[in-house]
């Protein structure tokens, strides 16, 4: 740790991670309720905690994000961050939104409008909350000592996540214009910007993990923004086609969306290269797995499946079925999850002054939830093909297929099992770790060299 205002990034680590538990929560709230176990159904039912379940999983990624952004920020522009007191304001005021939100959907207090339940007068108190944010990130950037390209790419896919939000607060009478303003919400963040906001932390990581030069590093940043621009933007239209708006949006939707694979693959090539030209052995093994890992998955799950899905032939029978939710399972998971559970393995041995490198808990926690979430894939995959089969080719009636498949849910349950095994090791280690000091401030600076040799390694731990 360089700066003492990063520690705030601790807290927002630690949200996340209580946002992540809640979210797994509920998914097996759903999972149960899937195989007929339905004791807390009057309590919570089903369309409650999905609606919980998936606005959680927006929400901890952005605190997790967020957190990242703290740490990031001002190690690039090489100054405390302009106001920590304002960022604890900032930390606090997003968890009480969010609990309040939380609240509010078990007793119906909700829009309906799926990723964007959270109440209007919610809406306004996230947007003062995300302008205080981005005001501390930029005026920090703007006026540091410099301002480097991974730096900037970060706070522009943050920039654009914010602008991007607005769209979902106008309101329609028209359920077209309101689906279509929606998914410019909902499609252009996981698509478009939150892929910016993943190459910023990827190019940090690898610039810090491999010890390959910055310049090198951060020109493939460009070439992935530009796969991002040109393929998320466009491909947002395989979704416009099945709300009612002209036929064009197949084709343009269709055509983009089989572009889309390119971003990730870049990616995944970026990160496997800039690992194979690093020299240097960092002792940081666990931050390494989930940052390489990271691009891995997301070009197999946001990528590969995300082809498969939306080319138009294919989209016209599985279009809203469970082989989406394997897609999107696989795909935020890898693009996502992963990329902030590395930020967070890299940022807590620097933040704590603790070098638990060798630990054995990190390396379970990575394999575990790896294969957990993999079985779940297939899962949901061979659920969704057969429901695709028996209610759009067959023509069954909806209740009568999900009756038929809550056999794969079963497995589903057993793999997510095993998930969350790997999450609830992930945040033991965390919490192992403790809360940040000023020691691990001085540790930084005088002591702990940034690489060191496999034998140095060793010796650390």
């Amino acid at each position: 740790m360089k700066y003492k205002s990063q520690k705030i990034a601790y807290w927002f680590f630690a949200l996340s991670m209580l946002l992540f538990s809640l979210q797994l929560v509920y998914g097996f709230i759903m999972g149960f309720d899937r195989i007929g176990i339905q004791g807390l159904h009057d309590i919570i039912p089903f369309n409650v905690a999905r609606a919980v379940h998936t606005n959680l999983l927006v929400v901890w990624l952005l605190t997790g994000f967020m957190g990242a952004a703290y740490y990031i920020i001002p190690e690039e522009a090489q100054r405390e961050l302009i106001s920590p007191k304002l960022a604890i304001v900032q930390l606090v005021s997003l968890a009480v939104v969010g609990v309040i939100a939380i609240v509010g959907f078990h007793f119906n207090h909700w829009e309906g409008r799926k990723f964007l339940e959270i109440p209007r007068e919610l809406d306004f108190l996230v947007v003062v909350n995300v302008l205080l944010f981005l005001g501390l990130i930029l005026g920090t950037l703007f006026t540091g000592k410099r301002k480097t390209t991974t730096a900037l790419i970060l706070s522009m896919g943050l920039l654009f996540a914010a602008l991007l939000y607005l769209p979902g607060m106008i309101w329609f009478d028209s359920q077209v214009m309101d689906s279509f303003f929606r998914w410019w919400v909902v499609h252009l963040w996981v698509e478009g910007v939150w892929e910016l906001i993943m190459g910023g932390i990827l190019s940090f990581l690898l610039i810090k993990l491999t010890g390959v030069d910055r310049e090198v590093i951060e020109k493939w940043l460009y070439v992935i923004v530009g796969l991002t621009f040109l393929s998320g933007i466009l491909g947002t239209g395989h979704h416009y086609y099945y709300i009612g708006v002209n036929k064009i949006w197949l084709i343009v939707g269709g055509i983009f969306s089989a572009l889309e694979p390119l971003a990730f693959l870049a990616m995944a090539l970026f990160a496997i290269n800039m690992y194979r030209k690093g020299e240097k052995s960092h002792p940081n093994k666990v931050a390494l797995f989930w940052t390489i890992g990271s691009s891995i998955v997301s070009f197999i799950g946001a990528g590969i499946l995300g082809f498969a899905h939306t080319l138009p032939q294919a989209n016209l029978y599985t279009h809203g079925t469970l082989v989406t939710a394997s897609h999107g399972h696989y795909a935020f998971w890898g693009a996502y999850a992963m990329i902030v559970l590395a930020m967070i393995s890299y940022a807590m041995p620097n933040l704590t002054g603790r070098k638990r490198y060798l630990m054995k808990t990190g390396s379970a926690a990575f394999w575990l939830s790896n294969i957990g979430i993999l079985g779940m894939t297939v899962a949901f995959g061979v659920a969704g093909v057969a429901q695709v089969y028996m209610e759009r080719k067959m023509k069954m009636e909806f209740m009568t297929v999900q009756n038929e498949i809550s056999i794969h849910f079963v497995v589903l349950l057993l793999c997510a099992t095993m998930f969350t095994t790997g999450i609830i090791m992930f945040i033991y280690d965390f919490i192992k770790y403790g809360r940040p000091t000023d020691e691990a401030l001085v540790d930084q600076k005088t002591k702990t060299p940034a690489f060191s040799s496999k034998e140095e390694v060793f010796e650390l731990n």
